[in-house]
């Protein structure tokens, strides 16, 4: 009779109550275990003849048990006896192709040295191996996150074949070890952040602020893992140049519908900045077996959209595919991937919102509803994270805009004066002719000033016919006009009068 417990990090374990107990394997049995079970799928898969994935081929579980003696199907070994189980292994095998990894490259890369243990920052309990070439990562995970996994491999399979340049994370294998009573679940990813290539800061960003700053733990790292509140307060934001900058928000506003649909949540962007001023830090141990890019759209600049320029290689180092920015008078280069896609918001996921929501703001926590959470992720990365640089050009010309308004204001406060000047020049000159239209007027009464401003039109002509309207047009003109003219000009005759009229109305 057995039963089930889980041990220290999440997987179950199986314990019998008989005399015999099983033994859970060190962690040098594990990682030759792995590489074992992963050499032996992966060789047996190309036996296979190729052939276009069915719907099928994404639930389908193959099964092998690998003794340490062998058999006449598996070699021997000196590790414990395990099973393997193999999930979906040819449309893996498409993944893989689609990428451009060859098979015998995917076994070199895994199986040829000892895979390198690393740390985990994160909150899960998963542990993280990765290769000696730096090109994959080999991560376990729990059985909900296999499952759901699996469930997510025909939307994924649709979205690589859409859009093969993403900085979504690119899944190659997933297996089960079996060993000692403990389940085992793998996958193998795509690395984000190169061992070659030094990271001065290393940053996990979700877009919420509650409790998202690194624990005292995390900071006594030689290389530790920062968060949101961190980032705001020890960087202003990396400056990109206008075409990457759209290429990069591009990319990422896609990703994140993609994650939408299929009602995801609580990712992060796994960010790494390499200071290119900073050459006392030196380089990353590249290791010896390394023999170029094995893996297509697997760099940062790559798996952004758009024609994005490479920058210029560092001096006997290359750029190892990082995105070119600044960050003040730094020059960078930027490595980045969302990871943790394996989240959905199911009932515990609801919960857990509902009850952080309770204590804190419900808009600042990680875990919410995917819609929001997309938004709210791509808000931060636009407006915080990530800063377009604006161009030359249009820095040029605002900057002429300015002067001249500046020219222009000074030269308005200049030339003020001479216009108040010269406007009261023109109004003495036209008193004076005022006064000798006044008076030419009146020693010739048959000439007659003719007003612009006037909305009645009155035609004085000297007919014989009009002579009489005329004398009642000047006198109802006269008499209306009467307190103006009192006021200005009070001994001004009739005819003076009305000279005086058709100047000013």
């Amino acid at each position: 009779m057995s039963t089930t417990t889980a041990d220290s990090v999440g997987r179950g374990t199986k314990t019998s109550k008989g005399s015999k107990d099983h033994k859970k394997p060190t962690a040098a049995a594990l990682k030759g275990a792995i590489q074992l079970g992963i050499g032996y799928a992966v060789g047996n898969l190309s036996s296979k003849p190729d052939r276009d994935v069915l719907m099928q081929d994404f639930s389908m579980v193959e099964s092998v048990f690998l003794p340490s003696e062998g058999s006449n199907l598996t070699p021997a070994h000196h590790f414990p006896d395990f099973r393997l189980k193999t999930y979906a292994p040819l449309a893996f095998r498409y993944f893989r192709e689609l990428f451009g990894i060859k098979p015998d490259d995917y076994l070199y890369s895994i199986c040829n040295e000892p895979l390198i243990e690393l740390s985990n920052p994160g909150a899960s309990s998963s542990w993280f191996y990765l290769t000696s070439d730096d090109e994959f990562i080999i991560k376990t995970v729990q059985h909900k996150e296999a499952e759901f996994l699996q469930k997510l491999l025909p939307g994924y399979y649709m979205n690589l074949n859409q859009n093969p340049r993403t900085l979504l994370p690119k899944f190659y294998g997933l297996y089960c070890i079996q060993c000692g009573g403990v389940n085992i679940r793998l996958v193998v990813m795509n690395n984000v952040l190169p061992r070659a290539m030094k990271m001065h800061y290393k940053y996990d960003l979700k877009g919420s602020t509650y409790k998202r700053r690194a624990s005292r733990k995390e900071r006594g790292k030689s290389s530790p893992t920062f968060k949101d509140l961190d980032f705001q307060e020890m960087h202003e934001g990396l400056h990109f140049d206008a075409d990457t900058y759209n290429a990069l928000m591009k990319t990422l506003q896609r990703d994140c519908r993609v994650l939408e649909s299929f009602k995801i949540m609580d990712y992060s962007l796994l960010l790494g900045i390499h200071v290119l001023d900073q050459k006392t830090l030196g380089r990353g141990n590249r290791g010896d077996s390394r023999r170029g890019q094995k893996v297509l759209y697997s760099t940062a600049l790559e798996s952004i959209q758009g024609n994005v320029k490479a920058p210029e290689p560092v001096a006997d180092d290359d750029t190892m595919g990082g995105i070119p920015a600044k960050h003040k008078d730094e020059k960078l280069l930027i490595f980045l991937g969302i990871i943790d896609i394996l989240q959905s918001y199911r009932f515990i996921k609801k919960m857990e919102h509902s009850w952080k929501a309770l204590v804190h703001d419900g808009d600042t926590v990680s875990v919410h509803r995917p819609n929001f959470y997309a938004d709210r992720f791509m808000k931060f990365m636009g407006s915080t994270v990530f800063k377009k640089i604006h161009p030359l050009r249009g820095a040029s010309s605002r900057r002429k805009r300015s002067s001249l308004y500046v020219l222009k204001s000074a030269s308005q406060e200049f030339l003020s004066p001479l216009k108040e000047e010269q406007r009261e020049e023109k109004k003495a000159q036209s008193m004076d002719n005022l006064d000798g239209t006044l008076f030419s007027s009146s020693k010739h009464p048959d000439l007659v000033p003719r007003s612009a401003g006037l909305n009645r039109s009155v035609s004085f002509e000297s007919t014989e016919k009009d002579e009489e309207d005329l004398e009642n047009s000047e006198d109802r003109r006269a008499s209306s006009s009467t307190i103006a003219l009192d006021d200005s000009l009070p001994s001004l005759s009739r005819s003076q009068s009305d000279s005086e009229l058709d100047v000013y109305l």
